[in-house]
């Protein structure tokens, strides 16, 4: 019996595929009008454009033959996975082949000779997507591993790059202080030995005078003083010695101190150059932790206790510093949620909501936190000229204004279900008031923005002793308070109401300056000097430097600088502005490097030198020596860039 040889260059054609379909067959007889067999069930996994190659299980011997004969042709009825109906063709034989190691199982290639161009194209289309499925998802993989693999390389290399501009800028900061304090100590020294070389001078030139008196007298007069004046020639040899000693030490100092201000003024440049880079990356930080469904940002990065919450002060912040970068988009964001999906208690927002989900974190309300969110929208309207925030902001302001006008003294109290009030939240709505004011004209706001002042005078700036005290009966200090008060109320509405600006700066610097040992996450010892929650003498923690209410005293600092620049008094001008420059070098070295993933160890600030400790004001700082807090780094940024957020400025 002859066997039909394999049509090669036909079998080329063919796609081989990864799974296969069944295929229904009839013989039909070499004229094509009637059938010479029933229906058989044979499955395909190679097709082509002009036939298809099946695979038949147990084919009846004479059926072979009649198909190894190609006496006669096939209807077929293919059924494909993606389609439900069957695709129908007439095919004649190409060739036929049996399994050797299977009998009775056949291969059969046929040829089209009827079948829609569609369906046709249909079976190819499938047979290209089998045929290619397996190697584009490979592919893809391949190119999703290849794309991770860079993307954690980029990150990797990224998060080395900037922890190491943060510990160049944390080394260059801490060296500029070790210079500057070798030069006030050597300027000390200086000072001494010109005093001991000025006395030295007074007391060779009395010696010299008695000389001269000796000499001046008759020759027998002089005859009785010979020894005296041999005595004074004695001493005024010594005297000039010990002169020359002093002066060789005073110019050797003075050669010394000159080189330590060469390389001070080179180490400040290269300063200057990685604050701006730091101060940059500390930006992105805060862009990065947006959240792009509520618009909200984590207050703090790495306090797993209070993970995701976002306090309203914090948004009000970073809202701020979106709006000085121009990223209007970010600030909108966080203004839409607190516009439309925040839920709020008596016409006020809950201290603290989740940032993923916007839900209250905290159901708490006072009214300072919403004052702040009131007056960011007031800088971003003043900023861009896009009144579409300011109704939520006269809301915000409406309800202050009810909870003033609760008190018989016109004061706002700490909230609607709190009976304490506190001068900061007082200086807030006195700063408030004023933007809604300018910004919309209406007098109410500026009457109300006066009461505020006034009661602020009977309540906060009524004793000599302490200048501020932190609210109603209550004098503790408080940091923040005598920095706001320069900035909110200003130090020339300061001097008009009969308080000393100068003297608010003093004593928030004799009594909350501390310098302190502030250990970096990567477990280096420094010294800081900056400004605690509160005296340190009324603590038994010992000092803490606040990151937050350091940079608010830096911006007063920057505050009265330019006040008495405008004033014509250059000495005084200068010396707030090097107290400004000082501490916001103190800061420049405690900038830490974000220690998550999004963070990519992008520059950040602590919220206090030490981790869980209280401030002395009711609240305990965050936990983590890795944590970063948006407050304290948002108003380090506002130190820096000299931006007063409790002012409005054309």
């Amino acid at each position: 019996m002859r066997r039909s040889e394999p049509v090669i260059p036909e079998r080329r054609k063919y796609l081989r595929l990864d799974t296969v379909f069944p295929v229904q067959f009839r013989l039909l007889d070499s004229d094509a009008r009637s059938f010479a067999s029933d229906w058989i069930q044979g499955f395909t996994n190679n097709l082509g454009r002009g036939g298809i190659c099946l695979c038949i299980n147990k084919l009846r011997s004479d059926i072979a033959e009649k198909m190894r004969q190609q006496q006669a042709k096939l209807s077929l009825a293919i059924e494909l996975p993606i389609s439900r109906k069957e695709v129908n063709a007439l095919a004649k034989i190409a060739w036929i082949e049996e399994d050797r190691l299977q009998p009775g199982r056949y291969l059969v290639g046929v040829s089209y000779e009827q079948i829609e161009s569609a369906q046709n194209a249909m079976l190819m289309r499938y047979a290209w997507t089998r045929k290619l499925f397996a190697p584009v998802i490979f592919s893809c993989l391949v190119i999703l591993f290849i794309l991770v693999a860079v993307n954690i390389s980029v990150n990797f290399r990224l998060t080395l790059e900037n922890r190491e501009l943060v510990r160049k800028l944390v080394s260059v900061a801490r060296e500029s202080r070790a210079i500057k304090e070798n030069i006030r100590e050597m300027g000390q020294q200086r000072q001494k030995l010109e005093q001991a070389l000025a006395g030295l001078q007074a007391y060779i030139r009395r010696v010299e005078e008695e000389k001269s008196r000796i000499l001046s007298k008759t020759k027998q007069e002089k005859a009785w003083e010979v020894k005296r004046i041999q005595e004074l020639n004695g001493r005024i040899k010594k005297l000039t010695r010990e002169k020359s000693t002093l002066q060789e030490r005073l110019t050797m100092l003075q050669r010394q101190e000159g080189l330590a201000n060469e390389e001070l003024l080179r180490l400040d440049k290269k300063k200057a150059v990685l604050e701006k880079a730091n101060f940059d990356r500390m930006y992105q930080w805060l862009k990065v932790h947006q959240n792009p469904r509520t618009g909200l940002v984590g207050s703090f990065e790495g306090d797993r206790n209070i993970a995701g919450w976002a306090f309203i002060y914090d948004q009000s912040l970073i809202a701020q510093t979106y709006i000085y970068f121009g990223d209007f988009a970010r600030s909108r964001k966080i203004f839409d949620f607190f516009t439309g999906r925040a839920k709020r208690q008596n016409l006020f927002f809950f201290n603290a909501y989740y940032a993923n989900d916007g839900e209250p974190a905290e159901y708490i309300v006072h009214a300072g936190p919403n004052i702040w969110m009131g007056i960011a929208i007031c800088q971003y309207t003043n900023k861009t000229k896009d009144y579409s925030y300011i109704v939520l902001a006269e809301e915000i302001g409406q309800a202050v204004m009810a909870l003033q006008n609760q008190d018989a003294e016109a004061g706002i109290r700490g909230g609607p279900d709190v009976k304490w009030y506190s001068t900061e939240h007082n200086l807030d709505a006195y700063a408030f008031l004023g933007m809604l004011y300018k910004l919309t004209g209406k007098k109410e706001y500026s009457q109300a923005a006066q009461k505020v002042l006034h009661w602020l005078l009977q309540h906060t700036y009524d004793r000599t002793d302490i200048p501020i005290k932190r609210g109603r009966g209550d004098a503790t200090i408080a940091t923040d308070t005598y920095a706001w008060s320069i900035a909110a109320v200003g130090p020339q509405k300061l001097e008009s109401i009969g308080m000393s600006p100068d003297r608010i700066m003093e004593f928030a610097e004799e009594n909350c300056s501390v310098t302190v040992d502030f250990q970096r996450p990567e477990g280096q010892l420094i010294r800081v000097k900056g400004f605690d929650f509160a005296p340190q003498r009324h603590s038994g923690r010992g000092g803490v430097v606040s990151c937050e209410w350091t940079a608010q005293m830096v911006i007063a600092f920057k505050i009265m600088s330019q006040y008495y620049a405008h004033k014509g008094i250059p000495a005084k001008a200068k010396q707030y502005a090097a107290k400004a420059d000082g501490y916001l070098s103190e800061l420049a070295s405690m900038v830490i490097s974000s220690a998550s993933a999004s963070g990519q160890g992008e520059g950040c600030l602590p919220y206090a030198s030490q981790e869980y400790v209280d401030t002395g004001h009711g609240w305990i700082t965050p936990k983590g020596s890795s944590t970063g807090s948006v407050a304290a780094t948002a108003y380090t940024l506002f130190a820096y860039y000299n931006y007063n957020p409790l002012e409005l400025k054309d």
